[in-house]
C-alpha cells in the first residue's frame, strides 16, 4: 500500500531526461526523496505540481532498498507565487530550506519544523525581505529543536538579547516589524553565524545573500 504525506518540496534536479528526483520536507514522514518518473515530459501528470517550495499532498510508493522512493500521485499544489516576485525573497526561501536540511536527518518526523518552513513561507512575501526574517527562522528552528542559545552566556549586548527573545517568542507578523539597528544587525549576524558552526558543523551557503550582504 502506498503512503501518503502533506510535503513540501525542498529542491529538485534531473535524475534522467524523463525523470526528476524530489526532496520533500513532509509533516508525517520528516524529510523524504521521491523519483517522480517522466515528470519532465510534456504530458507527464506531475507537469506544473513540483516546484520549488510548493506544498502539495502526495503518495508515493516505498523503496525497500534505498531512501529513494517512488512518487505515485501529486495533489494540486499551492504554489507561493509570490515568491517568484522578488529574487530577495527567494534568497531567504532557498537558505531556510538549505538550513533545514542541515540541521535535520532524513526520514525523521518532526512536524514542528514542517509547520515552522510552512509558516514562514506563508508570510515571507507581505513583508519587504529583512535580515530579522532571516535571523527569526534560525532562532525559532533552533529553539524547536533543542538548541537555543544560552542568552546569559552570551556576550551580546542587552539590546541584542531583547531581539532575540522578541525574535524567537513573537508570531512572523510580529517578527517582521521589530526594527534593528545597523549594529544589533551586526551582532545578531556574527553571533548566529558562529552558533550555527558549533552546533551544526557550518551554516549553508546563501545565508550571506539572504541576508542581502
Amino acid at each position: 500500500m502506498d503512503d501518503r504525506a502533506t510535503g513540501l518540496v525542498l529542491r529538485t534536479y534531473p535524475l534522467t531526461e524523463s525523470s526528476l528526483i524530489v526532496h520533500w520536507l513532509t509533516r508525517e514522514q520528516g524529510r523524504i526523496a521521491t523519483v517522480a518518473k517522466g515528470a519532465r515530459r510534456a504530458k507527464s501528470p506531475f507537469r506544473g505540481k513540483l516546484d520549488l517550495f510548493y506544498v502539495a499532498d502526495f503518495t508515493f510508493g516505498r523503496s525497500r532498498r534505498s531512501e529513494l522512493h517512488t512518487l505515485r500521485e501529486v495533489g494540486r499544489p499551492e504554489t507561493h507565487a509570490g515568491l517568484r516576485h522578488q529574487l530577495a525573497y527567494l534568497r531567504q526561501a532557498s537558505y531556510a530550506a538549505a538550513l533545514v536540511e542541515l540541521a535535520t536527518e532524513i526520514e525523521t518526523p518532526i512536524p514542528v519544523i514542517f509547520h515552522l518552513m510552512d509558516g514562514f513561507l506563508r508570510q515571507l512575501c507581505r513583508q519587504p525581505a529583512v535580515a530579522q526574517t532571516v535571523f527569526a527562522f534560525e532562532l525559532k528552528l533552533l529553539n524547536d529543536l533543542g538548541l537555543e542559545p544560552d542568552l546569559a552566556r552570551s556576550r551580546l549586548t542587552s539590546g541584542a538579547k531583547e531581539i532575540v527573545n522578541a525574535l524567537v517568542r513573537r508570531e512572523w507578523n510580529d517578527s517582521f516589524q521589530l526594527k534593528l539597528s545597523t549594529g544589533q544587525t551586526s551582532e545578531l549576524r556574527q553571533f548566529l553565524h558562529g552558533f550555527l558552526i558549533f552546533h551544526l558543523g557550518k551554516v549553508p551557503p546563501g545565508r550571506a545573500a539572504a541576508l542581502q550582504e
